[in-house]
């Protein structure tokens, strides 16, 4: 008699993007640099030049600081 086995579901857990969508150019180039003992981040555009510093809370993630970027972006702070 054979055994019964469970089949095995392995799940797949997504990571966070390391590179953003720029939201002047529309390219995937926007990369975040995090200083954490200066608490900044530098959020810059590789392709069109496009750059900003970003305030960087401890527990912040780079998805964090690149939405604070955009909205910075779109607010006219930057341009």
């Amino acid at each position: 008699m054979g055994r019964r086995r469970r089949k095995v579901v392995k799940v797949i857990k997504r990571g966070l993007p390391k590179v953003f969508l720029c939201p002047k150019c529309g390219s995937q180039s926007v990369s975040v640099r995090v200083r954490r003992p200066e608490a900044k981040a530098a959020v810059t555009c590789g392709s069109c030049g496009l750059s900003a510093e970003v305030d960087a809370g401890l527990r912040e993630q780079p998805v964090d600081l690149y939405c604070r970027f955009t909205d910075k972006f779109y607010g006219g702070a930057i341009g």
